[in-house]
């Protein structure tokens, strides 16, 4: 069985190849940052703030569904506290922003240093893994960005101890846990893709999975709780994709693990 590249090279060869794949993944970050520093206005008025307006997609879908559900006005306000906060927030939000964007590229550029470091039928095997990671991805932030962020920010929004007491949020505080809850989602949904990964590695098997079902659940509820404002909402909203993503994810394994148990007694017949 023969690797899909026969040119030897030596450690610093590798730590060198290395160096630019990051470098030219830091550049596309820097790119798309710089993209979205520009693009201030969009940047901010549709898309950071657009969840924190009452003709969000989100709220006007919502509406359709029924009057009971229209929200015709976001119970806060928007502040900034420090002198350079909002020229801090713009750079923040501009560079969460280019590492959303450039995720699937900087993804390309580390499986392209992993893969010619493998056996042929590995590379086959893994084929369409750049696909699957960007679309989960994708998916990920769009379910954290229309589902999650809204749902979110108008319970919080809502939430009340005493008339009296007005929300006034701090703008940092805003974005941080928008950002949050966005870039998480995203990374939360590439659990088929570490499964796989772990499969094919060994180290993880189906019946380990469906073993410890139960504590996958509260790490998957401890995990959404961090990465959510604390309300119970948010945590089941976030939760309940990620529960049918584990059952795939099950499924996934078994595959694996099927097909790895195949070549293996292929491989004893051979020998025997």
């Amino acid at each position: 069985m023969a690797k899909a590249q026969n040119k030897e090279m030596s450690f610093l060869d590798h730590l060198e190849e290395l160096r630019w794949h990051l470098i030219r993944s830091l550049i596309s970050i820097v790119v798309f940052s710089l993209v979205a520093f520009l693009a201030k206005d969009f940047i901010f008025q549709t898309v950071i703030l657009g969840p924190a307006k009452t003709d969000f997609w989100t709220y006007r879908m919502l509406c359709k569904l029924g009057p009971d559900l229209c929200i015709e006005k976001m119970n806060f306000s928007l502040q900034n506290r420090t002198l350079g906060g909002q020229f801090t927030m713009h750079i923040n939000a501009a560079f969460v922003i280019g590492l959303i964007l450039a995720f699937p590229y900087t993804f390309w550029e580390i499986w392209s240093f992993i893969k010619p470091g493998l056996y042929l039928k590995e590379q086959s095997a893994a084929s369409g893994l750049l696909f699957y990671v960007t679309v989960l991805f994708v998916s990920g932030v769009l379910f954290g960005y229309y589902i999650v962020s809204p749902m979110s920010i108008n319970f919080l929004a809502n939430y009340s101890l005493d008339p009296s007491i007005e929300n006034n949020f701090d703008l940092a505080s805003y974005i941080s846990t928008l950002t949050m809850m966005v870039l998480g989602s995203g990374l939360m949904f590439q659990l088929p893709v570490a499964v796989f990964i772990l499969s094919k590695l060994g180290v993880m098997t189906p019946d380990f999975m469906r073993t410890y079902r139960r504590h996958a659940i509260v790490v998957i509820l401890t995990v959404a709780a961090i990465i959510t404002p604390p309300d119970v909402l948010s945590q089941i909203i976030i939760s309940l994709p990620l529960f049918v993503l584990y059952e795939i994810s099950i499924f996934i394994s078994a595959s694996v693990n099927k097909k790895r148990r195949k070549k293996e007694e292929m491989q004893e017949l051979t020998y025997s």
